[in-house]
């Protein structure tokens, strides 16, 4: 794995020829959560069993949590913020309020950094999006799809692991953008934090648009399961398919 700066946010780069990202293979780029440090999911490639020409980018959100809110976030990053109430409320097992209609500030800043550091590291990398999986955990995840929704070239598959509805007014005409397009999109029928309720709705609205979408729903909470992790396994097989060396 190598270390590089884009956009100027770090990028940790891992796969390919040499595991530092070498060769002209396929790509997957993976957005962490809200709160995680830039390297949370790094490990996920280590897991999976696909060809070795595979490259997987792992850019940090820029916005550090640290600085932002103080020494208790040290080491958290975001993509854009968000209100530290909904997190209280879940850890007093309040039911999550449906948000799919808000707009979070700082979405759009978010979408434009992300869409950048894509398209730079497809240019660095000598991909382009019909060789790359864009995806992402939780605000990782809805971050992707805003990016996938928006953009004149679609990605080669889309990874959705514990997301939800946002900018739903935004979103709804957009949908239709992405028939045809493989969908992995995961849930846990307990997520504290973004209902598995509107995780359906999400899936309802993929699939009436004419997206490919295999849906994993599993008993835990806001998390990456063994399963989810076979899911993207399977899923990166199908559009590069091949096998590991």
């Amino acid at each position: 794995m190598r270390r590089i700066e884009i956009e100027g946010i770090p990028v940790c780069i891992a796969g390919g020829t040499d595991r530092e990202g070498g060769g002209d293979g396929p790509l997957v780029v993976l957005l962490h959560g809200y709160g995680a440090p830039g390297e949370d999911l790094v490990p996920l490639y280590r897991q999976l069993q696909v060809k070795s020409e595979v490259r997987f980018a792992f850019p940090a959100a820029p916005l550090d949590l640290g600085k932002e809110l103080g020494r208790a976030y040290a080491g958290g990053r975001a993509w854009w913020m968000i209100d530290l109430a909904i997190f209280e409320a879940a850890a007093r097992g309040e039911p999550r309020a449906d948000r799919s209609a808000e707009v979070p500030e700082g979405l759009a800043a978010a979408r434009d950094l992300a869409s950048r550091v894509i398209a730079a590291l497809q240019q660095k990398l000598g991909a382009t999006p019909k060789t790359t999986v864009l995806g992402g955990f939780s605000q990782g995840a809805m971050l992707s799809l805003d990016v996938a929704l928006r953009a004149t070239e679609k990605p080669a598959a889309l990874v959705l692991m514990s997301g939800s509805i946002i900018a739903g007014a935004e979103w709804t005409p957009l949908f239709p953008s992405l028939s045809g397009l493989p969908v992995l999109q995961s849930h846990g029928r307990s997520d504290p934090l973004l209902p598995y309720a509107t995780a359906e709705k999400l899936k309802g609205l993929l699939e009436g648009a004419g997206a490919s979408v295999r849906f994993i729903e599993f008993a835990g909470g806001h998390t990456i399961t063994s399963g989810v992790l076979a899911g993207l396994n399977d899923l990166i097989l199908q559009v590069f398919p091949g096998p590991r060396d």
